[in-house]
């Protein structure tokens, strides 16, 4: 598993999920509706809504941002009105791409996606496609700064994660999903800082691109992920330092 390849990862240090940052408390906003639909108000009995919580903490949407949004989900039928879509394609050079949206309108997202992969040199596939490539995991980011990482992996090992990464200051611990929770909460008592944490889809393998084509697949899940109803954007492509400087460059 090649942490550093992720786009998650690169759209973080790019800092697009906080290019806007009301766009992205509406997305974190309508996660939580989700959970509080599927398990209820109560985040001791809604581990879904637990973690939509946390990774709303971890983007730093205020206390009361959370609080109007869990009592607003219990109160309304604006939540009954969102519908989950997973649609698969490919991008520049054959990358994988799997985008996850929330919606309120599938034909207008299902348009918004098809024509952002149009524009920028990808193309939408039929169901299945790709996610035979990808892996659902539980993903941790921590920042390795004054950290010993050694002894950090070995305390993630112990708390039940999967596998663990580091690269470039950054570690990223991989975890069954159901096991997301359990090894956060181990490496908090711990007093190890979390930066974020999140289910994610991950690749199992990464394919390397030509640098022209690794410039327009950034610019492709760059655009995806801008789209008010895309929740996640995963690839396979693996993006070497010196392209991503590139691309940071440029835009």
């Amino acid at each position: 598993m090649s942490g550093h390849s992720k786009w998650s990862k690169i759209k973080h240090q790019k800092g697009v999920a906080d290019a806007s940052r009301g766009q992205l408390f509406t997305k974190l906003t309508r996660e939580i509706a989700v959970a509080v639909r599927e398990g209820g108000s109560d985040p001791e009995l809604n581990s879904h809504l637990r973690l939509a919580i946390q990774k709303a903490r971890d983007s730093r949407m205020p206390l009361e941002n959370i609080d109007r949004a869990i009592k607003k989900a219990s109160g309304s039928t604006e939540a009954s009105n969102l519908v989950e879509m997973t649609i698969e394609g490919y991008g520049p050079g054959g990358t994988a791409i799997m985008v996850k949206a929330l919606t309120d309108n599938r034909n207008r997202t299902w348009q918004d996606i098809r024509n952002t992969f149009t524009r920028h040199g990808g193309n939408l596939g039929e169901s299945g496609c790709v996610a035979w490539l990808f892996d659902h995991k539980g993903l941790i980011t921590i920042k390795a700064d004054n950290l010993n990482t050694e002894d950090l992996a070995l305390k993630a090992i112990d708390a039940g994660a999967d596998d663990v990464t580091v690269e470039n200051g950054d570690v990223e611990i991989y975890t069954k999903p159901t096991e997301l929770e359990k090894v956060r909460t181990s490496l908090e008592a711990n007093n190890i800082p979390i930066a974020s944490a999140e289910l994610s889809i991950v690749p199992k393998t990464t394919i390397k691109l030509e640098e022209k084509a690794a410039l327009q697949a950034l610019k492709l899940l760059e655009k995806l992920e801008e789209l008010d109803d895309v929740q996640q954007v995963s690839s396979n492509a693996n993006f070497p330092n010196e392209i991503v400087e590139r691309y940071r460059s440029q835009t």
